[in-house]
């Protein structure tokens, strides 16, 4: 038997995406399921991309992905072959062949469903049955379903069949991931961070009507690399194969992010607004701007926002590519962020003029649309508010939301309790320090915490401080195991040696949901078909993030010893209280134009402004 060479299963992997055909017409689904973690969302878009709905991939944890290539070659009847770290450029190649990967696998799938029968039980009639009742094909499928015409009801199928799309294939760089890389003589390697090779990887890779995400911030390095590369490029009417997203928690850093991609020549297609706190994974927090605010801020500069963008956008690209575009490309606005409701989602898309909303965390509850390993997936399902906290986990030094009592929780303190903690850092992707060392190490590997333990001990401090400096160090969690376990457990692969432990970072959204749910009913229950949320007494999520921002600055407050009067430090408050009571006014007057129906909305709003303004009298007066 001959053997089939990489080159020739690439081949066959390009050949089939070649030979799909997508519909004229884009998916009319109003949600994405945004990037979960590493592993959560590793393989959304083999999970339900068929059903035209589109989600987000974290590619920076290369070795997760070459996991992944092991798993899904011989669901398409073709051999798998590792490409190994030592070859030139791995992180890359294993990027862009598990993105060609997915893609002819979606395809795959997709020209099945097409081919399916009009049936109960089919995935082409689940296809259309999830559609959003207001959407062109789904009046078209029930047009088809009452058609008492066999010959003319066979056609209108026809028809349907033609217009079926995939969901988008996205993906996430999150942009502060991004360390250097060495080669054997410890040279550092052009182009070789960690970043910067995913998304190379990204652009080499086939993938169709896709976006790239970038979230955490600019990353200047990052960003030149995007210059100049002709994936990017317009074509002649304006269209782009391959975009770029910007993920951002205010319309400042929309307007700056947007303006400086600009004038290097790269169009940013969507800015995809997160909340700040009230989010999973990572949180970010803003200087006390919140959601609504925000999003009516952004609703009211976005034509300007996108005529500075186009005005600076347009010569650069005329003189890189000849192209003199005419019309203004599209840009997209999304949210996402602690939405639970219809209702929410509704009003969101409606009063901003959003054109997506990102719905998370619920898909944790989702095993046909994310990748949980049973015990997490039952620890999410009994998850209360007191489950997820926002903590110092993440050896980032950015509030992470964790979930209590995962195994990764437990192996902490374990290893603590024995004497050992810390981890091996096999992965190193949160390389960052170098407080005690001269090349960057991770402030969760066993190397870290043993020298800051040491230096603590040395320095001979009062015991309280000690103990609270301790738990500081012991505190950081090795995430990129953690985030990436969930998928190994769960197709039973190997990923690293001897360390199962598995780390959950839901948002505190997860609270309002306790059941394991399809994907039909999740959908169902975003387009108001059924109603998944049993908390029912939880806030508004405009209300839910404004109770996180009044904790996190009690928190920031406790942190800075009530010492209010360093300038600098005292700035920062008035910033921040100031914003948060804009705010307030602000959903005032959403009540008082009756665009906000929420039970208690008001009443929960006057309690929280009592509060602002108590902070506000014990620090500032």
């Amino acid at each position: 038997m001959n053997t089939i060479g990489m080159n020739d299963i690439q081949s066959l992997i390009k050949q089939k995406i070649d030979q799909f055909t997508q519909g004229a017409m884009e998916s009319e689904h109003t949600f994405h399921i945004p990037v979960l973690g590493l592993a959560y969302t590793v393989d959304s878009p083999a999970k339900v991309a068929r059903f035209g709905i589109s989600s987000v991939v974290s590619i920076v944890e290369d070795r997760l992905l070459e996991m992944m290539r092991s798993y899904y070659y011989p669901k398409l009847d073709l051999p798998y072959q590792p490409i190994s770290k030592q070859e030139p450029d791995s992180r890359a190649k294993r990027v862009t062949d598990y993105l060609n990967l997915l893609q002819a696998t979606v395809y795959d799938q997709a020209s099945k469903l097409k081919n399916e029968a009009f049936k109960i039980g089919t995935e082409i009639t689940k296809y259309f049955e999830m559609l959003p009742e207001d959407s062109t094909l789904k009046k078209m499928y029930l047009d088809m379903i009452q058609c008492p015409n066999p010959l003319e009801k066979a056609e209108k199928q026809e028809r349907l069949r033609n217009e079926i799309v995939t969901g988008s294939i996205d993906v996430n760089i999150l942009t502060k991931v991004d360390g250097d890389t060495y080669d054997k003589d410890g040279h550092i390697i052009a182009d070789g961070s960690n970043a910067v090779a995913a998304l190379r990887g990204y652009i080499k890779s086939d993938l169709r009507n896709s976006s790239v995400c970038l979230s955490a911030g600019m990353n200047p390095r990052l960003y030149g690399y995007l210059e100049d590369k002709e994936a990017f490029y317009p074509d002649e009417k304006g269209h782009f194969n391959k975009k770029v997203i910007i993920k951002v928690s205010d319309y400042r850093s929309a307007l700056i992010q947007g303006k400086f991609l600009a004038k290097k020549g790269v169009w940013v297609s969507e800015f995809r607004i997160e909340s700040g706190l009230n989010c999973g994974g990572h949180a970010f927090a803003t200087k006390g701007h919140l959601l609504g605010p925000v999003l009516e801020e952004l609703k009211q500069n976005r034509e300007q926002l996108i005529q500075e963008m186009f005005a600076l956008y347009q010569p650069v690209i005329a003189q890189k590519t000849g192209v003199d575009l005419t019309t203004v490309p599209r840009v997209l606005v999304s949210v996402q962020g602690g939405i639970c409701s219809h209702e929410e989602d509704v009003f969101l898309r409606k009063q901003y003029a959003l054109d997506s909303t990102g719905w998370g965390s619920p898909f944790l509850l989702v095993p046909e649309a994310t990748t949980v390993d049973e015990e997490s997936l039952q620890l999410l399902a009994k998850a209360t508010e007191k489950d997820v906290h926002l903590s110092g986990y993440s050896p980032m030094g950015v509030p992470f939301y964790y979930l209590k009592g995962t195994s990764a929780d437990r192996m902490r303190h374990d290893l603590i309790a024995e004497g050992n903690p810390g981890s091996p850092c096999p992965e190193r992707l949160m390389q960052f320090n170098t407080e005690l060392t001269k090349n960057p190490i991770c402030t969760a590997s066993k190397q870290y915490q043993s020298l800051k333990l040491k230096e603590l001990q040395s320095q001979h401090l009062p015991v309280e401080e000690y103990e609270e400096k301790k738990a500081e160090v012991l505190g950081k969690d090795c995430l990129c195991i953690g985030l990436c376990n969930a998928a190994a457990l769960r197709y039973n692969k190997p990923f690293v040696k001897n360390l199962k432990m598995v780390s959950v970072c839901p948002g505190p959204n997860i609270a309002n949901f306790s059941a394991v749910v399809s994907l039909q009913k999740m959908v169902d229950h975003i387009y108001g078909r059924t109603n998944l949320v049993t908390n029912k007494q939880r806030s508004h999520l405009f209300m839910a993030e404004m109770k996180i921002y009044i904790q996190y600055l009690r928190d920031e407050i406790n942190k800075g010893k009530g010492d209010f009067n360093i300038p600098k430090r005292k700035k920062y408050y008035k910033t921040y209280i100031s914003n948060m009571l804009d705010a307030v006014a602000y959903y005032r007057s959403l009540v008082q134009n009756s665009l906000i129906h929420f039970k208690g909305f008001a009443e929960e709003l006057s309690m929280a402004a009592d509060e602002i303004n108590k902070i506000s009298r014990q620090i500032l007066n």
